[in-house]
């Protein structure tokens, strides 16, 4: 009876801290504006962030679930299964080394980069823009 207790307790715990993420739908409005007027070449992410973040991670289409947890060195179950997309980036945010929130940006006919960087943080936020 012990063992049920502990195993029940550790599946909440894991359960409250993937619900803990915010998908934040308003940033994705934001970008989205953003990337619609064709004369914008980048996004600047800290100008349109309400929230406290260290890195973020732009992941590209069919990315794997294996890879995403190893770039941000955390667990992570990706939300919106990019695995299987070719529609989306997704950008996912971490303070310290804790995921916060992600969001998903449609590609609207572009792709998107930040270089060789590896992550931005919010000195160094720029997602390059290049439109087909």
């Amino acid at each position: 009876m012990k063992k049920v207790t502990v195993f029940t307790l550790l599946l909440l715990l894991v359960g409250c801290s993937q619900n803990s993420i915010q998908h934040n739908t308003d940033l994705e409005e934001s970008i989205y504006s953003i990337v619609e007027d064709k004369s914008k070449r980048e996004v600047s992410i800290k100008s349109l962030t309400t929230f406290d973040w260290d890195k973020a991670f732009l992941f590209t289409p069919y990315s794997t679930q294996e890879g995403i947890e190893e770039q941000l060195g955390t667990d992570f179950k990706d939300p919106s299964n990019i695995t299987a997309r070719d529609d989306i980036y997704l950008l996912v945010f971490l303070t310290g080394d804790k995921v916060v929130q992600y969001v998903e940006i449609e590609r609207q006919g572009s792709d998107f980069s930040i270089g060789e960087k590896g992550y931005l943080t919010p000195s160094n936020d720029v997602i390059s823009i290049e439109r087909h």
